[in-house]
């Protein structure tokens, strides 16, 4: 067996999790063969090395626990609650592995909840490359209109909100200790409705987890959540009374991990669109006008407006020059500006007005040269014409 980080020998054996493993380290209560170890990264064999975690040998990992739980309203998805409310914890009753939820439903939310002590599987359901679907039923204060459901089908832009960061038990929060999260737009997600009503009920299938994700999207329509059950998991379904338990088949099993392994596309980038309500809220808050692009600060500035430098649009914009078949701000078109100076029409006449088959290149291009010619030749000859004007400014130098 190869050597592993001693944190991780802890957690596999259900002693504590990782991050508490490291404080058991740090804190001089694991030895190694009768060496006490304080580093973090130190790697022990727990089939060679003899392990002990505040004086007990250490034995070998435990078997995993996979359970499906049927969680009730007023339950906290989590270990240990500072506030003492109940966690999902207390209704494992006769469990004794160390297991802990995989994802998390809200306090006012139920339904069905995964709970297991393998941290891999855990980790792979939870990142946000697995994308495995989780269908809930919701039930809504008011009857949203077919285009705002739409809206929501299609992917959202949430707005960036301000949480307080978290402090230990006993601790007062420092001021100015909160975590500011960014604008995202929520990946493509299944709504279908299932009963109208006043208050309907709708069928949401959803492939990340955000928090508080389908509450945030109906405010975003100004609409209430009233109630929301996960009723599935994947392949697994909602099969138990609320508060009760069952363990996982080795089928179910099977299927979670080949879920947890498929990698699917993210939903794309949204730079650009943060960066506009970024634009949008700090003309409101400055008086700007809709349009004052430049007195915006340069941190504001949208990626999409470099990306752009290059694009034709752009450099006609900044050579103020419309592209071909662009109407500039005169309203004359290139063809326009051309057929004005060189005698040019688009149709069939060449330059000067004579007759030119388009597809003749040699005679439009000789054409051409031929009337250029002839421009300067005509500047020539009134630079050297008795009209008095040059003469007169070279009479002004000598006298200056």
């Amino acid at each position: 067996m190869p050597a592993e980080r001693l944190q991780k020998i802890i957690a596999a054996a259900g002693i504590a999790s990782r991050r508490k493993a490291e404080e058991l380290i740090t804190s001089g209560l694991v030895s190694v063969n009768g060496q006490t170890v304080t580093e973090l990264g130190s790697k022990a064999d727990l089939e060679v090395d003899r392990i002990k975690v505040n004086g007990k040998v250490l034995s070998g990992p435990e078997r995993h626990v996979y359970l499906l739980l049927h969680k009730p309203k007023g339950y906290v998805t989590t270990v240990t609650d500072p506030e003492g409310r109940p966690t999902v914890l207390d209704l494992l009753r006769g469990v004794t592995a160390r297991v802990y939820p995989i994802g998390r439903l809200d306090y006012l939310s139920e339904g069905l909840l995964l709970l297991t002590n393998d941290g891999e599987l855990a980790q792979k359901l939870t990142h946000a490359s697995s994308h495995v679907p989780k269908t809930y039923l919701v039930k809504i204060s008011g009857k949203p209109t077919e285009e705002q459901i739409e809206k929501l089908r299609r992917g959202i832009l949430l707005p960036g909100k301000r949480s307080p960061l978290k402090t230990p038990a006993g601790q007062e929060p420092k001021a100015g200790s909160w975590r500011r999260s960014t604008a995202v737009r929520t990946a493509p997600a299944r709504i279908k409705l299932l009963r109208e009503a006043a208050n309907p009920w709708y069928e949401i299938t959803l492939f990340e987890g955000r928090n508080r994700q389908i509450r945030r999207m109906f405010e975003e329509i100004e609409h209430h959540v009233e109630k929301i059950k996960r009723v599935r998991y994947g392949a697994l379904q909602l099969d138990v009374e609320p508060g009760k338990f069952r363990h996982l088949t080795a089928r179910e099993v099977a299927q979670l991990k080949s879920a947890a392994s498929e990698r699917r596309a993210s939903p794309p980038p949204v730079k650009e669109v943060i960066n506009e309500t970024e634009r949008k809220v700090y003309r409101r808050r400055s008086g700007l006008p809709g349009n004052s692009e430049k007195q915006i600060p340069r941190r504001l500035k949208s990626a999409r407006d470099d990306k752009d430098q290059g694009s034709v649009a752009s450099s006609a914009r900044s050579q103020q020059v419309p592209p071909l078949g662009l109407k500039s701000s005169v309203g004359m078109t290139n063809n326009d500006v051309e057929t004005k100076v060189l005698g040019r029409d688009d149709t069939s006449t060449g330059y000067n007005g004579s007759s030119i088959r388009q597809d003749d290149p040699s005679k439009s291009q000789g054409n051409k040269a031929k009337v250029l010619g002839d421009i300067s030749t005509s500047r020539r000859e009134r630079s050297k014409s008795g009209d008095g004007r040059s003469k007169n400014r070279n009479r002004n130098r000598i006298r200056g």
